[in-house]
């Protein structure tokens, strides 16, 4: 679903190589690094497994630690820029060639994983049902929002399309990522639910699998199994106009 990403683990920023991790493990809540460039409060790692804002997915949050004294940084803010990832701390002090110890917030992060694998299995259902695509999307801690292109609007059935999901669900189905060449994902009939398509200029997609259900190009973090996503609760759903139907659920175990 959202944001579909290519599948390089590299990026460059003034010549120097960047490594990204949260693309090939979501898991990983500990990493040692070092810092590569500072500039106003916002640094550079030789490596990241910190998730930068993107495609409806907020930052990861967490804290640095410099090893030579063991003072806290803490991350407020992971963005992309220019083909690297930025990371934003709260504190001074940090310099070029600090070795570092950063700590994400797991909790944050494996709820925000467990409500992205869940928005691909509602986003599934509703197509499957209605053949609707996604116009947007945001995730949030407390609720997720999707956005349907759809000429009718019935709450009701969105309710509905969320208990289809909890069984979906309850199937404690394998997620596994893979990164396909742009021609061979293309080929698969649900690599993308966006009314805007995947993006000219990715030509490896990262594509998601919920076994035997889905698959679907995407950049974000997800769990192994849909059953670490829990019991999925309709909120409601609204008519936006212009044929732009909202849906509003949340995870209702935390």
């Amino acid at each position: 679903m959202m944001s579909p990403s290519h599948g390089e683990g590299r990026r460059f920023e003034s010549g120097r190589a960047h490594t990204v991790k949260h693309l090939e493990d979501s898991y990983i809540k500990e990493f040692d690094a070092i810092v590569q460039d500072v500039k106003d409060g916002k640094l550079i790692l030789t490596q990241t497994y910190f998730y930068p804002v993107s495609g409806g997915q907020p930052t990861d949050t967490g804290v640095i630690i410099r090893k030579a004294d063991n003072k806290t940084f803490t991350v407020v803010g992971v963005k992309k820029s220019d083909g690297a990832v930025v990371h934003e701390v709260a504190e001074e002090g940090l310099a070029v060639g600090d070795e570092v110890r950063c700590v994400i917030d797991w909790d944050r992060r494996h709820r925000l994983m467990r409500a992205h694998t869940a928005a691909h299995v509602v986003s599934e259902i509703i197509h499957r049902q209605t053949g609707a695509l996604i116009t947007g999307n945001q995730l949030e801690l407390d609720k997720v929002r999707i956005d349907f292109s759809l000429e009718a609007f019935d709450s009701a059935a969105f309710a509905k399309h969320l208990e289809e999901a909890n069984g979906v669900i309850a199937r404690a189905l394998p997620v596994t990522t893979t990164i396909l060449p742009r021609e061979e994902a293309m080929r698969l009939p649900t690599i993308s639910k966006l009314a805007t398509g995947l993006p000219e200029h990715i030509r490896e997609v990262r594509v998601v699998t919920i076994e035997g259900f889905d698959q679907q190009g995407c950049g974000g973090t997800h769990v192994k199994n849909t059953s670490e996503i829990g019991i999925l609760e309709f909120l409601k759903a609204e008519n936006k106009g212009q044929k732009n139907r909202r849906v509003y659920f949340r995870l209702s175990r935390s």
